[in-house]
């Protein structure tokens, strides 16, 4: 009788390890498997800048010259979709000839509308769930408020900044640019857009009050980061040059260092939005890729 209850005691202890080892197998494969995200990379227009000293708090570039590229993303998530900055201003598309601003350091062009490149992914504007800025600069808002149904993710700090009355007074175009974007969600750091760790905005200041990068887990190529302006420049990255015409520079640099340690841990490859060769790689429309 002894030996019969240590042989089913023995049977019930073996029964139980087995069910663990399964349940974690499950929670193990269920870990693994990531929602089908897609990220759309699409062009807002180019900014020739003709003074890039512009970019840094020293000499480093004095009579350079450099193109950048200014691009716009859709990341397409099961829950909703997300358009990432909105490039520049759409009404560059009617211009014969780029536009150079009245102090000689930027010309800029743009050469297709929103909802032309939508089509491209058979979208519209009103598919549009979320709209978030990583600021709110002229060459980041151009057409935001074509998107006027979607919700604005935007810093509380950058929209107190956007919206205050000397900023209307003084930058009234790009208070402009924003203005029809009624439906707000204010944050105060970092959110997860659709809760599950494939899209996170990244609260980043520095460059702005409020400015913010985008990190996304991909299905297919894992972790990346969209740096914003945190970054211009790969040199920049290097050597943490700020830009002189950053709000903080104190705060841009702390923002360098978290967005390091962020890329680090996860591993992340980081696309610069103002590179033109980090442009060229990231994933487009199809019709992009004729």
């Amino acid at each position: 009788m002894r030996n019969f209850l240590i042989i089913i005691v023995l049977i019930f202890a073996f029964s139980c390890k087995e069910n663990k080892n399964e349940t974690k197998a499950e929670i193990t494969s269920q870990e693994v498997v990531k929602p089908e995200v897609k990220l759309y990379t699409f062009n807002g227009g180019t900014v020739m800048v003709n003074n890039l000293e512009l970019f840094s708090q020293d000499t480093t570039y004095h009579g350079q010259t450099k193109e950048f590229a200014d691009p716009f993303y859709v990341i397409s998530h099961p829950k909703g979709n997300l358009m990432w900055d909105a490039g520049l201003p759409e009404s560059l598309i009617a211009m014969d000839e780029p536009y150079t601003d009245p102090s000689g350091a930027f010309t800029v062009s743009r050469k297709d509308s929103i909802v032309n490149q939508l089509k491209r992914i058979g979208m519209v504007p009103t598919d549009i769930d979320f709209i978030a800025l990583s600021h709110t600069h002229f060459d980041h808002s151009g057409h935001a408020n074509v998107l006027k149904e979607a919700t604005w993710l935007v810093q509380q700090s950058e929209y107190d900044f956007i919206t205050s009355e000397e900023t209307q007074k003084n930058n009234a175009d790009i208070y402009n640019a924003i203005k029809d974007l009624t439906k707000t969600k204010p944050l105060t750091g970092d959110y997860d857009v659709f809760g599950d760790g494939t899209v996170v905005i990244k609260s980043m200041p520095g460059h702005t009050p409020g400015h913010q990068v985008l990190y996304l887990d991909l299905p297919e190529s894992g972790p990346l980061l969209l740096t914003g302006d945190l970054y211009h420049l790969y040199e920049n990255r290097t050597h943490r040059r700020v830009p002189i015409f950053n709000y903080d520079v104190e705060e841009t640099l702390n923002s360098m260092s978290s967005f390091e340690a962020l890329a680090k841990e996860n591993n992340a490859k980081v696309y610069m939005q103002h590179s033109k060769e980090d442009f060229n790689k990231m994933p487009k429309a199809p019709e992009y890729l004729k």
